[in-house]
């Protein structure tokens, strides 16, 4: 008879203790308490990321237990499903090798959403000040946002907006390899000042540097200048393409400031920007950037360009056909 009701115990211990789902802590830190009640002990802290077993529910909160064997109860909003964990993690092993567009810092403190939206899932959050790497740009419904109505003019036909508000929102790497999808006005790209400043009232999309020139004179430390690839656009969300301008900045040794190598408007351009480097046989080994860029049909064709200081110049696949003229080539100062 001993033997049976040992048994029948530890049978119900099992039942209550068994395992629902996995769930992962999606909250910076939470507090693990040991009863849903308004005065409670707290038994211990979870953090972002963690991995927990579900034992129970009860109104808004879940018993778990965390990898140490800790017991207790947490608030069911600081957790999300394995199946938003797993979606995550499918997003970093498509991207993480993707090339990086632009170094950024985040405004404030910001969730890595697996998909691009306000109300999409989300896992980790990122702390204000971190510094992440831009990737990819996307547009999203901004939900509960009418479009504004614009005063209609007598004798004018109306252009009031039709359709959705949307936002940008940015798929960034962290220094922890966690990728995700932020909004893209809570991310301030890196840019140095230098070329930054020459941003004439349009967005900074993405920059690169396509190589460095030695300059002795140049004043303060670094004698080694960047010469730079920037990606542009008008300053508003929701356009339909990443960005429509580029500009090359190539800096004057003898003159000691950065000038406009070369600028081309009117592109329908969509990131990633490739870079890297060719070999031209008497040019040498020159820096190299390509670009994807859409046509009126959608149709996406690559552009092939190549830097030999401070000359900017396309590069042209057998067959192809070069497009009438809308780039500057003449040199600017600043």
């Amino acid at each position: 008879m001993l033997a049976l009701f040992v048994a029948g115990v530890s049978a119900c211990n099992r039942g209550r203790h068994r395992v629902l789902e996995i769930n992962y802590v999606s909250a910076p830190q939470a507090t693990l308490r040991d009863q849903v009640s308004y005065v409670y002990n707290r038994v211990g802290t979870v953090k972002n990321g963690d991995r927990v077993e579900v034992l129970d529910h009860e109104k808004r909160f879940a018993r778990v237990r965390t990898a140490t064997g800790l017991e207790g109860w947490i608030e069911q909003r600081y957790l999300v499903s394995q199946e938003t964990y797993d979606s995550l993690q499918k997003l970093t092993r498509e991207n993480l090798n993707d090339p990086v567009q632009a170094p950024a810092v985040l405004r404030n403190d910001t969730n890595l959403h697996i998909t691009p939206g306000r109300e999409t899932e989300h896992l980790y959050q990122l702390s204000s000040g971190a510094k992440v790497s831009v990737l990819k740009r996307a547009t999203a419904e901004r939900t509960g946002v009418a479009a504004p109505i614009k005063a209609v003019i007598p004798g004018k036909p109306s252009k009031a907006p039709v359709g959705p508000v949307l936002e940008d929102w940015l798929l960034v790497r962290d220094s922890d390899n966690r990728i995700g999808w932020v909004l893209a006005r809570m991310v301030d790209l890196d840019i140095p000042l230098d070329v930054g400043q020459y941003a004439e009232g349009q967005r900074f999309v993405a920059f690169f540097v396509l190589n460095k020139v030695r300059d002795e004179r140049r004043e303060g430390a670094d004698k080694d200048v960047g010469q730079y690839l920037c990606a542009i656009t008008e300053p508003h969300d929701g356009l339909p393409y990443d960005y429509d301008q580029i500009r090359v900045f190539t800096w004057n040794t003898r003159k000691h400031h950065y000038e406009t190598a070369y600028r081309e408007h009117g592109l329908n351009g969509e990131l990633p920007i490739i870079v890297t480097t060719e070999n031209f046989d008497k040019e040498g080994t020159l820096p190299v950037f390509v670009l994807r860029v859409k046509d009126d049909s959608g149709s996406v064709s690559e552009r092939k360009y190549k830097l030999n200081t401070p000359i900017v110049r396309r590069v042209m696949a057998p067959g192809e056909q070069k497009e009438a003229p809308r780039a500057s080539a003449k040199r600017k100062r600043h």
